[in-house]
């Protein structure tokens, strides 16, 4: 039996992540992956069972790379819980993922191939409603201002703003993008109300 190792793993799913972004979907396969993370040939098809289990497991690890760190957790942790301060952690959420745009990208290439695969899409579905379902837990725990209304707004909204500054950067600059993310949370954010909705 072959031996399998966590740090092996780890590698052929970011290089799996590497050739989505580049390849698309189409252009993931065990040989392009074993390239890409330069392990000899064969080495994938040890590691997972199908190509399907391989793009499973490659949109997990982009939500797994694009978790905060310790250090940005305890800053939002100790931070106001004001208007400000939810524009200030969306304007950082935004700038982490579009930092990390060939994960973003190969999230994008996953999307599209789940609808074409059933089984991929069941996945991918239940993984981002429980990221969203976690997004708005956190946000109702957290005092910081607006509903559960505001937070699917944003969500939406930032998403296509990462889309556009990872697809066509040139269209808006650094600024502009930061801007908007401010703009987006002042318009849609009301301060009226304590304690924010998590329905």
């Amino acid at each position: 039996m072959v031996r399998r190792n966590d740090q092996r793993r780890a590698a052929l799913v970011d290089a799996a992540i590497e050739v989505l972004a580049r390849e698309g979907a189409r252009g993931l396969t065990f040989r392009a992956v074993d390239a890409e993370a330069t392990v000899p040939t064969g080495t994938a098809s040890n590691y997972f069972t199908s190509r399907d289990d391989l793009l499973t497991q490659a949109g997990a690890r982009v939500y797994e790379r694009l978790q905060p760190d310790g250090a940005t957790l305890e800053r939002h942790r100790t931070a106001a819980r004001d208007r400000d301060t939810y524009a200030l952690l969306m304007r950082e959420l935004v700038g982490r993922v579009a930092s990390f745009r060939t994960g973003y990208l190969a999230l994008l290439e996953l999307r599209l191939e789940a609808t074409r695969r059933p089984e991929l899409r069941a996945v991918l579905t239940e993984r981002v409603r429980a990221d969203l379902d976690a997004n708005l837990a956190y946000h109702g725990s957290s005092g910081l201002p607006g509903d559960a209304t505001a937070v699917k707004l944003l969500y939406l909204a930032l998403n296509w703003l990462i889309v556009e500054q990872l697809t066509l950067p040139e269209v808006l600059t650094e600024e502009e993008r930061d801007a908007l993310v401010t703009a987006a949370v002042d318009r849609l954010v009301k301060t009226d109300d304590p304690r924010p909705s998590v329905r």
